[in-house]
């Protein structure tokens, strides 16, 4: 498996499938170096794990149960202290591992950054790879704070990346400079999510989807325990339709970054992120047509 060192002691208890016929693979990048404002998204992965005990394993949305999924969780990754460049590089190799094994990632976060890791091996394997963000901040500063990849410029280093294909749905906050190049640039839907959804999902059935969860996408009501959280978010109930409207596309990989614990009074934020988990899994290893 992996060569990549990971810190097994956070797996979750309702471990689905052996490795060999895992079709999903679960990772935790616990990465929050360039966290500008409120800090401690590194504690997400283990979090969401934690509260996820608390759901029902079935699906009434979808009706299936998570136990359903081909799903293998491989821990955290163990990252070196201080260095953005190396720790993204030892999370890329890490994904890596997963993908040449013909595993789909699912990412916990850790911060947005972690993105590059996910999308990188993805994009190699899958040059028409589509990504598909949903977030309150539109990430495309080409540096922030000293730092060329940073949570503020995730997706500008996609862009960089070669991945010509970036759907930015719900973001409501960004500075003159990147949204001027979120319209020349990008395929960009400010304030909405479950509309554009609508258009843009049948555009892009058959192709490969690579989906980037940040939960400031939500109002701060519904998800406070967030780094830099942004009112006028969409509300949980639409995420969640959201992200049923994704049944039946190509999804290759999935993170969900951004939620930060010490901020989540009552643990509501990883609830949030936990039942997104849950839903996402599903949709990621799809029921096969006989």
């Amino acid at each position: 498996m992996n060569p990549v060192k990971m810190k097994r002691k956070v797996l979750l208890e309702r471990q689905n499938s052996s490795w060999p016929d895992a079709r999903v693979a679960l990772m935790g990048i616990p990465m929050d170096n360039t966290s500008s404002y409120r800090p401690g998204s590194r504690f997400a992965p283990e979090e969401i794990r934690k509260v996820f005990e608390s759901l029902e394993d079935y699906s009434l949305a979808q009706n299936r149960s998570f136990n359903e999924v081909r799903l293998y969780d491989v821990g955290e990754v163990e990252l070196p202290q201080g260095n953005v460049e190396r720790q993204l590089s030892v999370s890329r190799e890490a994904v890596n591992g997963l993908v040449k094994e013909g595993k789909k990632p699912f990412l916990l976060g850790g911060e947005h950054t972690i993105t590059l890791a996910g999308v990188t091996p993805l994009l190699e394997k899958y040059p028409d790879l589509v990504v598909l963000q949903l977030d309150a901040h539109a990430d495309l500063r080409s540096s922030y704070q000293g730092e060329r990849y940073s949570h503020a410029s995730s997706m500008y280093a996609l862009l960089e990346l070669g991945v010509d294909k970036l759907y930015q749905l719900g973001i409501r906050s960004g500075i003159s400079e990147e949204i001027s190049l979120a319209r020349n640039r990008t395929h960009f839907y400010p304030y909405r999510v479950k509309e554009p959804l609508r258009e843009i999902v049948p555009a892009l059935k058959g192709k490969p989807v690579y989906v980037t969860l940040d939960i400031d996408v939500l109002d701060p009501a519904f998800a406070p325990g967030t780094g830099t959280p942004e009112p006028g978010g969409i509300s949980s109930d639409e995420l969640l339709t959201s992200l049923l409207m994704l049944t039946g596309m190509n999804l290759v990989g999935f993170d969900l970054v951004e939620v930060s614990p010490p901020y989540d009074s009552g643990s509501i934020t990883a609830i949030v992120a936990a039942k997104i988990l849950r839903e996402a899994a599903l949709l990621l290893d799809p029921l096969e047509i006989k």
